[in-house]
């Protein structure tokens, strides 16, 4: 039976009705369609519309579907339902009898699927922060085995200065950790229950709402109905958060591609990650790299859907909001499968250190500590920046670097030149002169490490007391 035929005299066509239903892919929310049902199903007790008896019933009979799901995928194979909603009725009511069809006093379907997703997004964000927290682990764990080696930065995809190798890592670890931020606001505004919003206007049955809002483990019921049923906000905001940071994992893949490859050879790609040529027997391929940032255009994809979907949507529920189930489901599921992948590939990853030390000492990434030195010695940066800019000059026709310049060649330039201006120019010189908090000098970059392992540890903690 139709949860709504009772209007109709003539059947839906047929290929309308497979293409309108919803339940071969809302399915995936059939635990959290169960879960709501229960402390629906109490709050119906609690406003005397079921008995003692009835409630049990009922209960048991959840429980069963969801015994069932869990023993036989081949249970969730069902032509009939039209969507999860149907299903857990129709289910319910072949095991229990009529009293199945109580289940459905008080409630609204669209106010199930808006409760549903609330739920489900918690729980995606919630694995998601774990996973973020994990993969921030292994980042940091790498950057502090890499101990005082060094590298160049790039601007411009040119080399600009030396910096730690930790330092570099650490970047990306600033770029995960506000992502796990975001998450964590993001689900400040999902956490609320839209129970007992009925269709459009608020339940018809004296619900305590925020009864079951509690149980559920939300923090509070929705204010109101209207907004409640047609909200998908926190879905555009979840899936927004997911497309940033699928761009920075995007970010990471291409650099890791790049500094990969032979022209860089800073990095050496694990193998388990990686793929081989049918064609060239020397190849291998950084395809998980590759995926991550092709699957970010996915993602970045599914928060333009959801954007599009809502923009001319009148209030309140329209079954155009069906078309932001799947988006949601491809964004969060493409997350939650890579996330760990990269963990993993981290592990394994190995850094050529030496390769990374031996770029990171040559193309005057140490002018601008060289018109510091100047600077220092009274001379105005502008001048000072020009002056090196010529001495860089020279090094270029001579093909040779600042530190192999004369003395007396320098003083042409500027007469404050000392036998110290090579001493000022080498690598760990260089690297500590950036001693300012986010600065790359070694003891910045150990505080913060330190830093971003309180904040890691901070979201684990943050995340166990939602469990």
């Amino acid at each position: 039976m139709k949860m709504w035929s009772g209007r109709f005299r003539q059947p839906l066509d047929s290929d309308f009705e497979h293409w309108q239903r919803s339940f071969e892919f809302d399915r995936r929310l059939l635990g959290e369609e169960l879960t709501a049902s229960r402390a629906h199903a109490g709050a119906l007790k609690n406003a005397a519309v079921l008995s003692s008896s009835e409630l049990i019933t009922i209960l048991q009979g959840l429980e069963k579907i969801a015994e069932k799901a869990a023993s036989s995928p081949a249970f969730l194979e069902d032509k009939e339902a039209e969507d999860v909603h149907h299903f857990v009725e129709k289910q319910l009511v072949a095991l229990i009898g009529d009293t199945g069809y109580k289940l459905h006093s008080g409630r609204s379907r669209n106010e199930q699927i808006a409760t549903d997703l609330r739920l489900y997004v918690r729980a995606a964000t919630d694995q998601m922060r774990a996973d973020l927290a994990d993969c921030l682990s292994v980042f940091l764990d790498r950057a502090e085995e890499t101990g005082g080696s060094a590298m160049p930065a790039y601007t411009h995809l040119h080399r600009a200065e030396p910096v730690l190798v930790s330092h570099w890592l650490l970047a990306y670890v600033e770029m995960f950790l506000r992502d796990t931020e975001r998450l964590a606001d993001c689900r400040k505004r999902v956490n609320l229950s839209p129970l007992g919003s009925g269709a459009v206007a608020g339940a018809t049955l004296p619900l305590d709402r925020r009864a079951m809002a509690l149980e559920l483990g939300f923090d509070a019921p929705t204010a109101n109905s209207i907004d409640a049923t047609s909200d998908r906000d926190f879905i555009l905001e979840f899936v927004s958060v997911l497309s940033l940071l699928a761009v920075h994992l995007s970010r990471w893949a291409e650099e890791m591609i790049l500094f990969s490859s032979q022209e860089y050879g800073f990095v050496r790609l694990p193998e388990a990650y990686s793929t081989g040529s049918s064609a060239m027997p020397q190849k291998m391929n950084p395809d998980l790299l590759e995926l991550t940032r092709g699957k970010a255009a996915r993602i970045i994809g599914d928060a333009t859907a959801l954007l599009v979907t809502m923009k001319g949507l009148p209030l309140a529920y329209n079954k155009d909001l069906q078309e932001t189930q799947q988006p949601l489901f491809d964004a969060a599921g493409t997350v939650l499968s890579l996330l760990p992948l990269v963990s993993g590939w981290m592990k394994a990853v190995e850094f050529n250190a030496e390769r990374m030390q031996e770029a990171a000492q040559s193309g005057f990434m140490n002018a601008w500590a060289g018109a510091t030195y100047l600077v220092h010695r009274g001379t105005p940066f502008r001048l000072a920046h020009e002056q090196i800019g010529k001495a860089v000059q020279i090094c270029i026709e001579r093909n040779c670097e600042l530190a192999d310049l004369p003395l007396e060649e320098l003083r042409r330039l500027n007469s404050v030149f000392d036998q110290d201006f090579r001493s000022c120019l080498n690598l760990q010189a260089v690297l500590n002169l950036h001693d300012v908090p986010g600065g790359t000098a070694p003891l910045r970059v150990r505080e913060a490490m330190a830093e971003a392992r309180k904040k890691v540890e901070s979201t684990r903690e943050d995340v166990h007391a939602h469990a």
